[in-house]
């Protein structure tokens, strides 16, 4: 599975790149978005937060970053479980935390910056793994602080969500949390 990278080479000038590149892709993200329409989209039916176009992202996204944790025939109805932790994860959020996640679901969803942002120009369901494993790769890997963030917060929405179900806890030998008397 991917690990979250790490850059303790933070200096005044990367922090003054950092905020006028993310102020100005939040500018137009949020222009696009409104234009769009996109940003107030509401739940998905049966889920607190999660909008259809991020289920649909997410259930691309999910299979990819789960390679190696599980079978191929759990592996459907652990993405559905795993949407379903995602969503009362983000509903649990703090609500500025919450917005700042689904800018980033905005960002993968939202045509006009999909492509540029993830090499993925199609939509997120006819994308194939090696897509999807490329676009981790590019952010992952990316020179732009942002994106490098974009790829933490959405590896640790889905390992959060992976390993809060009981299915997983076997395969890295924990035992389950101790029975309260």
């Amino acid at each position: 599975m991917l690990q979250p990278s790490h850059n303790n080479d933070f200096s005044r000038r990367n922090f003054l790149k950092l905020s006028a590149v993310s102020a100005a892709s939040l500018s137009m993200l949020s222009l696009s978005a409104s234009l769009t329409g996109c940003s107030r989209e509401p739940a998905s039916s049966g889920f607190l937060v999660l909008r259809s176009d991020d289920l649909v992202c997410l259930s691309a996204l999910l299979p990819v970053l789960y390679v190696g944790a599980l079978q191929a025939q759990q592996m459907q109805s652990h993405v559905q479980n795993a949407l379903s932790a995602i969503d009362h994860n983000l509903a649990s959020f703090s609500p500025s935390m919450r917005k700042l996640t689904l800018q980033l679901f905005d960002s993968l969803n939202n045509p006009l910056t999909r492509g540029p942002l993830t090499g993925v120009w199609g939509s997120w369901a006819n994308a194939t793994a090696a897509d999807i494993q490329q676009f981790l790769k590019r952010w992952q890997n990316s020179r732009f602080d942002l994106l490098k963030m974009g790829h933490n917060a959405l590896l640790q929405l889905a390992m959060l969500a992976h390993y809060g179900q009981p299915s997983a806890w076997q395969h890295c030998g924990y035992p389950g949390p101790p029975l309260l008397h």
